[in-house]
């Protein structure tokens, strides 16, 4: 056996020598399969984001085709709306319930009101807050001036109340298409009556209905004068 044979250092000094040289071709395979792999992840990935891109452009188109279809719907709806008459009623009504009126008085104020067109019935009343014009009563009140009136009083706390519900009357009756409404029904009713404080005295509560209709649709018994 020779020293070189025993020298260690040298084998390995050839060892790495023998794998650092390692052929050309090899390495071009290599470096191009490497490449090759690239390309083939930045496809996919290019591809994966197209189709999200996609699927976004189709969801909005869908949210747009949605919408769209809503607004014609609603178009559809407003045009049925508009298409279907409301069947206009041949009477007005308006309903007071517990009011803090006298009914004896409201019993007066309707007699005088009755059968009477709503215009008249008002400028009648403002006369009355005037103290022009008297609200005829039955027995025990002061005599009064003017025809045909014997007692009478003014109400005022009543009757402003009663302008308000016909001018709201006047409105109802507008809205049901009643070209020249009159009053054929107005009534005062007695409401129940709470106790006042420490229940000695019962306070005043009245119900109030008042009633117009279309001149031209009225019966001859729902008047008797005009």
């Amino acid at each position: 056996m020779t020293e070189k044979d025993y020298n260690s250092q040298q084998r390995k000094s050839k060892t790495m020598k023998k794998q650092e040289f390692v052929n050309p071709k090899i390495e071009s395979a290599l470096s191009k399969k490497e490449e090759i792999k690239k390309n083939e992840t930045i496809k996919e990935n290019d591809s994966k984001e197209e189709n999200k891109e996609n699927k976004i452009v189709q969801e909005e188109n869908l949210k747009k085709e949605v919408k769209e279809d809503k607004k014609e719907e609603k178009i559809e709806n407003k045009k049925d709306k508009q298409k279907k008459e409301i069947p206009k009623k041949e009477e007005a009504v308006i309903n007071a319930k517990s009011l803090p009126l006298s009914t004896k008085d409201c019993a007066s104020i309707c007699r005088f009101i009755n059968h009477k067109s709503i215009d008249k019935s008002i400028e009648d009343l403002e006369d009355v807050l005037n103290f022009k014009r008297v609200i005829p009563m039955k027995k025990g009140f002061p005599h009064k001036k003017g025809k045909g009136v014997m007692a009478g009083k003014y109400h005022t706390k009543s009757v402003i109340q009663f302008i308000k519900m016909l001018k709201e009357l006047k409105a109802n009756s507008n809205v049901n298409g009643l070209e020249n409404p009159i009053i054929i029904e107005a009534i005062a009713n007695r409401a129940s009556m709470p106790y006042g404080r420490f229940g000695r005295i019962r306070r005043k509560r009245t119900h109030i209905k008042i009633k117009s209709r279309d001149k031209t649709k009225i019966n001859k018994k729902d008047t008797k004068r005009e």
